[in-house]
């Protein structure tokens, strides 16, 4: 069972406190039947907002998790408390997997985690992170840098985006789907996505693309074209990728890869399908175009991404300590923007 220790101490943010808490110990299971042991690791009775906290562990604990957690900071001019930066300094060197949540960065930052590495937080403070951390890539555009040992997130909705990440890295992406809809949450939004698109988040049935896209997710095994798409939502293909780009973050074409990708994930962790089964129901058409974009995009070859979940399965537990065996790839940011999507 892998061990997630979340940090809290006085001034975190109760919004990402309570999201990690259920995402991480609300009693889900992965496909072998086991979920991660959650700690709460502080300094002694700490407040969140108007909420009062009693960690079970001491600071010191957080060296002994195979992911640590690091919430929102809610005075970033505030220097973050020296034992807190120290803790989470150790807990890196000693091989976990560190995750900040939103302002959370500050703290990762301050004890020398991101220096050197790409790295985002909520847009309103990208800028004040990069002033104050200039070894630090800071990338303002994005829902959330994975680096490997080191992940960051922006603002709350992109916090849950990470928190759903690093389930679907532990336990794949099935039972990172079925988590989804259990909090009734966006099963996948790519770490590359823009914070900010052209309108807010839309209402489930109150936006142009409300019957598109859930049409072309029932049709990822056809060749599907911007034409086609365009042709189905009464529309040019220009306006449709203006309204792509608004409501998803990014272009028709990248969408529907990504989509290929995650179904060809599931497939890979749920059936016993063959490459080439895999690549024609997802619409890639032959093995080898899946083996290329699946190698890029998920940074491992189908076949291995499946041995590596399969084992996992039998095991129990998923790979080393500091995180699962199959590499982490970062995709490139769409740049679309206005207004903030949170």
């Amino acid at each position: 069972m892998t061990t997630v220790a979340l940090a809290v101490t006085d001034g975190m943010l109760h919004f990402e406190l309570a999201l990690a808490c259920e995402v991480f110990g609300a009693g889900a299971t992965g496909a072998d039947g086991s979920w991660y042991r959650l700690s709460l690791c502080g300094p002694g009775a700490v407040r969140a907002g108007r909420f009062r906290l009693e960690p079970e562990h001491g600071l010191d604990r957080l060296a002994h998790a195979d992911t640590v957690i690091v919430p929102g900071w809610a005075d970033i001019d505030r220097d973050p408390p020296a034992e807190l930066v120290e803790a989470v300094r150790a807990a890196h060197a000693a091989g976990a997997r560190v995750a900040s949540l939103c302002t959370g960065a500050f703290v990762l930052a301050a004890a020398g985690l991101l220096d050197g590495r790409r790295a985002t937080t909520h847009w309103a403070h990208t800028g004040e992170l990069a002033r104050r951390h200039p070894r630090v890539k800071v990338d303002p555009d994005v829902l959330y840098v994975d680096e490997g040992s080191v992940l960051t997130s922006a603002g709350k909705a992109a916090a849950m985006d990470l928190c759903l990440h690093l389930v679907r890295l532990d336990h794949g992406s099935s039972v990172a789907n079925t988590l989804a809809r259990r909090l009734v949450v966006p099963p996948h939004r790519d770490g590359g996505q823009a914070q900010f698109v052209t309108t807010p988040v839309p209402a489930p049935d109150n936006h142009p693309l409300a019957e598109l896209l859930p049409w072309a997710m029932q049709r990822l095994d056809r060749p599907l074209t911007v034409e086609d798409l365009a042709r189905r939502a009464g529309m040019s293909a220009r306006h449709l990728g203006r309204h792509f780009r608004a409501v998803t973050g990014t272009s028709p074409l990248k969408w529907l890869l990504t989509q290929r990708i995650r179904h060809a994930q599931v497939l890979l962790e749920t059936t016993d399908d063959t490459v080439d089964a895999i690549a024609t129901a997802t619409g890639m058409g032959t093995a080898t175009t899946l083996r290329r974009h699946f190698n890029r995009t998920v940074g491992v070859p189908p076949d291995t991404y499946r041995r590596t979940f399969r084992s996992r399965d039998r095991d129990g537990a998923p790979g080393a300590r500091g995180g699962p065996s199959v590499p982490r790839r970062g995709l490139a940011p769409a740049r679309d923007a206005q207004v903030d999507r949170e």
